[in-house]
């Protein structure tokens, strides 16, 4: 059978010569026996005793070293006062998105950037909008020249019922003469002093004065319905300025809207979208994530969710920084039990009823830290349930001290 070895291939250097070749050669089943029976002597001297202690001694040494270890946890841990659960940090996460759609003219934050409340963050693409801006500020003008002509129309009817009412009253008057001219008459033909004809041509004039009053009349009546008409066209101009008016704030606050700001200071976890892209109404531009609102969310048995009240102190442990403790105070527990979530986030069994219970990080320890709070990180939450007892000194130290 070929096996590596150090005798050189037929014509070619020994391998004293070229130490790092290595040729084929065959081995002969009396050799491969010999080697057997050797290897059995050897181990009949050694025994079955010593031989199964030789092969135990590494298994012997691996458990020695995880018995130190769950020793060594053990007399760390907590005593009974105290029950943990295991969770991830969390922060409230906030989608900056386009209130209209369009396209992203710009993007002025990267991924991992800390920004403050109100700061601008992108632009969407307003040329658009700036279009019919300006058209609505036409408009609105527009409205307001028709508000102007209204006014004049209205002034313009208002003189035609002043001249109405002036005519009214020449021809009230013309008719008072002309009635009074109809009695004298009517006196001076009873007694023979007048001529019949003058007195029909006076009761002619009277009765033709009284129609001139009354077309006089109707005529002011018409003029003040004119009046009445011009100031509606008056409402109504104005009432289109206020239409404009109002078209131009939309159009404004849209443009106000194309301008994306941060609603509150946090830190750029993602950038959803590039500079370039359309977007629909509601398009997520950006991620962000508030330093200041940051907790854990873990699980409890129900035993211990009974004895934790709001407000009650926590210790978390992270795994990125075990050798400290983040001081928290618990703000939520659940009404109800619930089952388990993912295995990583509690060591409990699945069908067992846990209840859910949230810390929130102490606000002061996130103002100190807050370029090293990060979302995600797994840990335990270890929970107080007596507040005489005393914090371990494993989960007294806090960052910073």
């Amino acid at each position: 059978m070929p096996l590596l070895s150090g005798r050189p291939l037929a014509g070619g250097p020994s391998v004293r010569k070229a130490p790092y070749r290595m040729t084929i050669f065959s081995i002969k089943p009396q050799a491969m026996l010999r080697e057997a029976g050797r290897w059995s002597a050897r181990i009949r001297r050694i025994g079955p005793t010593r031989l199964g202690l030789v092969a135990l001694a590494p298994l012997l040494a691996v458990g020695a070293a995880m018995a130190w270890r769950g020793l060594r946890a053990d007399a760390d841990a907590p005593g009974t006062g105290f029950v943990s659960g295991n969770g991830r940090v969390e922060a409230v996460e906030i989608d900056i998105a386009s209130k209209q759609a369009g396209r992203i003219a710009d993007i002025l934050v990267d991924e991992g950037d800390v920004v403050r409340a109100g700061q601008v963050v992108a632009r969407m693409d307003l040329q658009a909008l700036l279009a019919q801006r300006d058209e609505a500020r036409a408009g609105e003008q527009l409205a307001r020249d028709n508000v102007a002509g209204a006014l004049a129309q209205l002034a313009m009817r208002r003189g035609d019922v002043a001249a109405a009412g002036a005519l009214v009253v020449q021809r009230q008057s013309e008719l008072d003469a002309a009635e009074r001219r109809l009695a004298r008459s009517s006196t001076l033909a009873a007694s023979g002093a007048a001529a019949v004809q003058e007195l029909d041509d006076d009761r002619a004039r009277v009765r033709g004065v009284a129609a001139a009053v009354q077309a006089a009349q109707a005529q002011r009546e018409a003029a003040q319905a004119a009046v009445d008409a011009a100031q509606a066209q008056v409402v109504g101009a104005r009432s289109s300025v206020a239409a404009a008016v109002a078209t131009t704030a939309r159009i404004d606050a849209e443009l106000r809207d194309g301008t994306l700001t941060a609603p509150r200071a946090g830190r750029i976890q993602y950038r959803v979208a590039e500079p370039g892209e359309v977007l629909a109404a509601g398009g997520k531009v950006l991620n962000l994530i508030d330093l200041t609102d940051v907790y854990m969310t873990f699980f409890v048995p129900e035993a211990a969710a009974g004895r934790i009240a709001l407000g009650t102190e926590v210790r978390l442990q992270l795994d990125a920084a075990p050798g400290y403790a983040v001081p928290a105070r618990v703000t939520y527990v659940a009404s109800s039990a619930q089952f388990t979530p993912k295995s990583v986030e509690t060591a409990s069994e699945r069908e067992k009823l846990m209840f859910r219970v949230k810390a929130q990080v102490d606000p002061d320890v996130l103002a100190r830290y807050a370029s090293h709070v990060k979302a995600g990180v797994p840990g335990v939450a270890w929970v107080r349930l007596d507040p005489r007892q005393p914090w371990p000194p494993a989960l007294a130290r806090e960052p910073g001290r």
